[in-house]
């Protein structure tokens, strides 16, 4: 029985991200020795009967209907904010000044402009000892952590090229239904911020540079959709009913630009939910002067790795991110036997309550965040002006 002091915890939103993220608080102290032990006091969302089934589903102790009640309770340490962008900053920063600890889900703001509030109160609220993160969490993958070493390691020498994708289908069927994700009002843009800042933060914190100019295109090749029918996944099957009434879509639906980074290399990135047959590619490569890695969440538990002088001749070779000495794996399984996309949020959590009790700044932080924000602004400002050079 742990006799680790208690950390809890808050969440906001029960859907997609709000089902992973309470199995990684659920998850996290059965792997890990925490120094403080993850409590899932509550849970919020404004529908009466559907939180109270999702806290009996996800493991939660009581339900509110009020994000505002959950942070005035004495009994809540941290706020995991899993909900559409439009809500994030209001209540972040009402968290932080609550002096509430903060996990955000990304992207970080709809706006740079919020991003920036949110930053300063973070910031504010880190001189207080009151800390906040947001959840990139495929920084989590141990390939990709793996990646970021070999790049410190200086395995790849200098980096001169970055070629990174996020590639889904789950759109392209036409009829599928409107979701908030195509409604600019809530989810700030579409296959750009919902999956172009994963590549964005994950190519920045790997290679260790920042973006700061882009060139870019958007692209919105349906713009019209049912507004009723049934939901499967992130998509499902419209109302294609002669009367059934149909919604604007708001958003981009593809996303495509160059970009330079602030220690030399170029990159080149792209991001869709119409790549037929792409359920979850988000890949990466990196060149350098020394060798060049490859990852494709895919194949979640591989990392190809070419060394120039160890095998000039023999290509990439493939690493089975499973022992003892990669990345997060040690906690888990024998050898061999991968890990999936749920233990990126676990690691997250890990993560962050090691940065909690340890009194130091979680990363990402609110400012790498804003960050891949201003860089999400530069793309649409270029592809909004014929994709003009945009500084980021």
């Amino acid at each position: 029985m742990t006799t680790a002091q208690p950390l809890r915890v808050g969440m906001v939103g029960y859907a997609f991200m709000g089902a992973a993220h309470s199995h990684a608080w659920r998850t996290a102290p059965r792997f890990f020795d925490l120094p403080l032990e993850p409590h899932l006091t509550a849970v919020a969302g404004r529908n009466h009967n559907g939180v109270r089934a999702a806290a009996a589903k996800l493991g939660w102790a009581s339900t509110e209907t009020d994000w505002r009640r959950l942070i005035e309770r004495d009994d809540i340490d941290l706020i995991d904010i899993c909900t559409p962008g439009n809500t994030h900053a209001e209540i972040a920063i009402a968290a932080l000044e609550a002096g509430k600890h903060v996990l955000c889900e990304k992207p970080l703001a709809n706006s740079v402009a919020e991003a920036e509030r949110m930053t300063a109160v973070a910031d504010a609220a880190a001189k207080r000892g009151v800390f906040s993160m947001c959840g990139f969490s495929y920084r989590r993958t141990p390939a990709l952590a793996l990646a970021r070493r070999f790049v410190q390691q200086g395995r790849l020498g200098t980096v001169r090229h970055v070629r990174a994708q996020y590639l889904q289908d789950w759109l392209s069927d036409e009829n599928a239904p409107m979701t908030w994700r195509l409604d600019r009002s809530k989810s700030g843009s579409g296959s750009l911020g919902d999956i172009g800042a994963h590549i964005i933060d994950a190519a920045q914190w790997i290679t260790g540079q920042n973006i700061t100019g882009v060139s870019a295109l958007l692209e919105t090749f349906v713009q019209q959709r049912p507004l009723a029918g049934d939901m499967v996944g992130l998509g499902g099957h419209g109302d294609v009913g002669a009367d059934a009434p149909r919604g604007s879509v708001t958003v981009d639906d593809a996303a495509i630009f160059t970009a330079r980074f602030d220690g030399g290399p170029i990159g080149v990135f792209e991001a869709t939910r119409y790549a037929l047959g792409r359920k979850n590619a988000m890949r990466i490569e990196i060149n350098g002067t020394k060798g060049s890695l490859a990852f494709d969440f895919e194949e979640m538990n591989v990392l190809s790795f070419y060394d120039a002088a160890e095998s000039p001749d023999a290509g990439f070779r493939r690493i089975f991110v499973t022992e003892p000495e990669h990345p997060y794996a040690a906690n888990w399984w024998p050898t061999g036997h991968g890990l999936g996309y749920e233990h990126g949020f676990t690691h997250q959590v890990v993560d962050l309550v090691n940065a909690v009790a340890e009194q130091r700044q979680p990363e990402p932080s609110f400012a790498d965040a804003l960050q891949v924000q201003r860089v999400l602004a530069a793309v649409e400002t270029s592809a909004a002006n014929s994709s003009q050079w945009q500084n980021a």
